[in-house]
């Protein structure tokens, strides 16, 4: 018996999609795919939080209509798109974190009448956000998200990273992650982690460093220092994947009986194809490298050369994402997980990535008119851990003793050498675990329902990382992107830029490593 073709533009005709995250990254990769792609779409319903600049509606005007991402759609076809907008948007002002999203009973049971399908895009991807703010978005969002899908009966595709999988060594596969920590988490008869214990456990530890710290900015470093060790303790990096780690578990828990995808985008950068090449929103998370030496910031980062860095187009995780939903809608119930990547099909090392970014920064520097302000001379160096802490105590103790110089000659005490030293440190506290990589990501399962498409969808829809060439990527596509979408003309004109402002900038967007 042979297995079905699936088409995305079928599955997906007629359906009302839940969109989370619009106002981020990706999910403007994943809406705009849908909107150029899947013709006799029922309508997108983006639930968006209010800001301060008004509702649901009003933010998407202002944050994802007006998006560059849209570009060629407008100019194919702007009256038509403007039509969508109005007519098949419908923007729902809802907080993923409340119950019910506080709309209330209500309203609640209406948007899941009209739900056919449920993407959830939204993530908090500060690796080094307070854990209160990263538990509720990462982690207890899943629970009115599971909510919604059930009372919809419709699939829910969750949208996670590779790297729930944490310090784990060696081949990654698509499957339950498992704790690298010491501390023992039950598991449940269907494989999935039950993660209730911990959370009521974190939320107390948050209570009482509440209770015990009262300066804002004081209690901020202590959510985040918190996040941080309970992170590490049960073996995870970074807040960010430790709380998607959990989100995983309440996803598999609450969506028990039901259809559930997980998708794990591994390190995602600018787009490769669709809708145009280099596509990207802000600075992501080798763009923030790039970016601090680019304003000769930093000259030495902690690296293994060796390992297999895992970074992945946008447009074929977006890609992803449309594939497995296609697929939910019409598979038998079940839990599936697919891990987008490059690693196992066509791996690129660290070192060879940092050679390929230089030597085009060197070579072509002029083209990057808002990345470069001058040309770039000194050469990036990779380091290994000893080394690196050893050549910053050098650095610190150098720039901290012609410091005390100036001051005692009455000039100020902050040098470039100090802004560059906290910038490498910032960097390497943020990024480092990423650059030191000691396994590699597979997507065998994720290749295996590619085929299961047509060979025209396989090409309007592509998923494997096999064709890029990274030469080509990195040095042209991305670089260009990066210089045309993601940075500011009048950043190029700021005589003193900030010091930090590539780790900076990315610990604040939505969408850098999933």
């Amino acid at each position: 018996m042979t297995t079905p073709e699936l088409s995305v533009p079928a599955a997906l005709s007629g359906k009302r999609i839940l969109l989370t995250g619009a106002t981020g990254f990706l999910a403007k990769v994943v809406l705009e795919n849908l909107i150029r792609t899947v013709p006799d779409l029922g309508g997108v319903v983006l639930l968006i939080r209010a800001g301060d600049g008004g509702d649901a509606r009003e933010r998407f005007r202002r944050q994802v209509a007006g998006s560059s991402i849209f570009d060629a759609l407008r100019a194919e076809r702007g009256a038509w798109l403007e039509r969508f907008f109005d007519d098949r948007i419908e923007c729902v002002t809802g907080e993923l974190t409340a119950p019910q999203f506080g709309l209330g009973p209500e309203r609640f049971q209406d948007l899941a009448a009209r739900t056919g399908l449920v993407i959830n895009a939204a993530a908090s991807v500060n690796f080094r956000e307070p854990l209160d703010q990263a538990l509720a978005i990462n982690t207890l969002g899943l629970r009115q998200l599971t909510a919604l899908a059930r009372a919809a009966g419709a699939p829910l595709v969750q949208v996670s990273t590779c790297y729930v999988n944490g310090y784990r060594q060696g081949d990654m596969l698509e499957e339950v992650a498992h704790p690298a920590g010491r501390t023992p988490i039950p598991r449940g008869a269907d494989g999935h982690y039950e993660v209730e214990a911990l959370v009521k456990r974190l939320e107390r530890r948050i209570d009482s460093v509440r209770a015990r710290v009262r300066d804002p900015r004081k209690l901020e470093q202590a959510l985040t220092a918190l996040g941080i060790r309970e992170a590490n303790r049960h073996g995870w990096n970074d807040t960010y994947t430790f709380t998607k780690w959990m989100g995983e578990q309440l996803a598999l828990r609450g969506m028990q009986g039901r259809a559930l995808s997980i998708v794990r985008p591994s390190i995602i950068e600018s787009t490769l194809r669709a809708p145009a090449p280099g596509w990207l929103e802000g600075v992501k998370v080798a763009d923030a490298v790039i970016l601090a030496y680019a304003r000769g910031r930093t000259s030495f980062f902690p690296a293994r050369p060796g390992g297999i860095i895992d970074v992945i187009p946008a447009d074929l995780v977006a890609n992803a994402i449309l594939l497995a939903a296609s697929e939910a809608l019409h598979a038998p119930i079940g839990h599936r997980i697919y891990q987008c990547c490059s690693g196992s099909s066509n791996p690129i090392l660290v070192g060879d990535l940092i050679r390929l970014l230089q030597s085009e920064s060197k070579r072509n520097w002029r083209q990057y008119d808002k990345l470069f302000h001058r040309e770039p001379r000194h050469d990036f160096r990779v380091v290994g851990n000893i080394r690196f802490r050893l050549a910053m105590a050098g650095v610190a103790l150098g720039a901290l003793a012609w410091s005390g110089v100036r001051r005692l000659a009455g000039q100020p005490g902050e040098t470039p050498a100090m802004e560059k030293l906290r910038t490498t440190r910032l960097l390497a506290i943020t990024f480092a675990f990423y650059a030191q990589p000691r396994c590699r990501f597979h997507n065998g399962r994720l290749l295996a329902l590619a085929r299961r498409f047509g060979l025209r969808e396989r090409e309007l829809y592509p998923v494997d990382a096999g064709s890029i060439d990274w030469e080509d990527y990195l040095c042209r596509v991305h670089m260009a992107g990066l210089n045309r979408y993601a940075l500011k003309r009048r950043e190029a004109r700021a005589a003193q830029p900030d010091p930090e402002a590539g780790a900076q900038a990315v610990l604040a967007q939505p969408d850098a490593v999933r």
